[in-house]
């Protein structure tokens, strides 16, 4: 697999993709029906969009970091996902003008279950603690101890299953099935659509980004591990900015799923080593981003783990300190200047977004 290919899918989408036949399955991009539940429920405060004097360095016109990594003191753009569903379910049960108290216990008897590798399990496992529910986060033997210790103080059960995402992905499926407890996975697959509801939370995020900057994008660089927030925010871009933004797709050497099936123009399963990119480690892609992002992206590109973690102290030294994974996006943009690919230019104006904190 070459390092950067071009989207000859963009606009069209797959041929004869059966996702594109099923409205469940359509990422959504209506971020007033989300605003208004999340700031009666959730009432978040916004994160910050930063200019970056690293344009200087990289020799481009403009450079915007949507920094996340404190969103909802969770460390992570995914803490308005699972925890906007859950809101979502607890205003229509109670009402959106509910008192803080019935919304506390708006859900209680409810069990809801998934597979995380760390941040989607921390979203739902605080939306459970916040409308009075119980969370069970199966989590894989690729995810560091401490992490499930984390998520345990937020009141969840933390289950420890399988070799990897995929294979805790499974356990989770089952264990919901036998114990008539709610599967809210943030993918989709063929027969399950929750993940949309999940990704519809990422628009916030999205939202605020482009509301803010004072400028038009040329380019977008997201990372992607199933590809549900580089859909969700790729979906929302097309509404804001039309086609004016490239849009590109970065993901690890190791697992190219986003990629290999734009190369192929279809659904693919990816194998290989595991990547220091724990968030972004992913084989199998959710069915409705990887559909949503054939018509959304312009480029799919590769970056090593080496690259992934070469930028991490130029970001550090900037105040812009992330992990691997969350600072994917930068290193996919310095990869692609100094190999003159996706368009860029002395003129570019680039946004990035930094996923998550340095210690998740």
């Amino acid at each position: 697999m070459t390092e950067v290919i071009k989207n000859a899918y963009f606009k069209i989408g797959f041929p004869n993709d059966p996702v594109l036949q099923d409205p469940a399955m359509k990422v959504r991009i209506d971020v007033e029906a989300v605003r208004e539940v999340v700031e009666a429920c959730l009432k978040p405060e916004k994160s910050p969009l930063i200019k970056s004097d690293l344009a200087k360095t990289l020799g481009i016109e403009s450079l915007w970091f949507k920094d996340e990594r404190n969103r909802m003191n969770m460390g992570s753009f995914k803490a308005i996902g699972a925890s906007y569903v859950l809101a979502r379910e607890a205003a229509e049960k109670v009402g959106l003008d509910a008192s803080e108290e019935k919304l506390k216990n708006s859900l209680q008897g409810r069990s809801y279950v998934t597979a995380s590798a760390g941040n989607h399990g921390l979203s739902l496992a605080n939306g459970a603690r916040l409308f009075g529910a119980k969370a069970i986060i199966y989590l894989s033997k690729t995810v560091p101890i401490e992490f499930g210790d984390y998520i345990r103080t937020y009141g969840a059960e933390v289950i420890t299953a399988g070799e990897n995402y995929e294979e805790s992905m499974e356990a989770a499926a089952k264990a919901a099935s036998e114990n008539d407890w709610t599967l809210l996975s943030d993918s989709t697959w063929a027969g399950y659509s929750a993940g949309i509801d999940v990704m519809a939370g990422y628009l916030i995020m999205a939202s605020e980004a482009f509301e803010e900057c004072p400028v038009t994008p040329t380019h977008i660089f997201l990372q992607a591990g199933i590809g549900g927030f580089p859909a969700s925010v790729a979906a929302y871009a097309r509404k804001y900015y039309g086609d004016k933004p490239k849009i590109v797709i970065v993901e690890p050497t190791e697992a190219p799923v986003i990629q290999a099936s734009i190369a192929a123009g279809k659904t693919l399963t990816v194998e290989g080593k595991v990547s220091i990119m724990g968030r972004l480690d992913c084989k199998v892609a959710s069915l409705a981003a990887l559909s949503s992002l054939a018509q959304t992206a312009n480029y799919c590109m590769t970056i090593t783990d080496h690259e992934a973690k070469d930028c991490l102290k130029e970001l550090a030294d900037n105040e812009l300190s992330t992990s691997e994974s969350g600072g994917a996006g930068y290193a996919g943009l310095k990869k692609a200047l100094n190999n003159n690919d996706c368009g860029l230019s002395p003129d570019s104006k680039v946004m990035l977004i930094l996923t998550e904190k340095e210690s998740n």
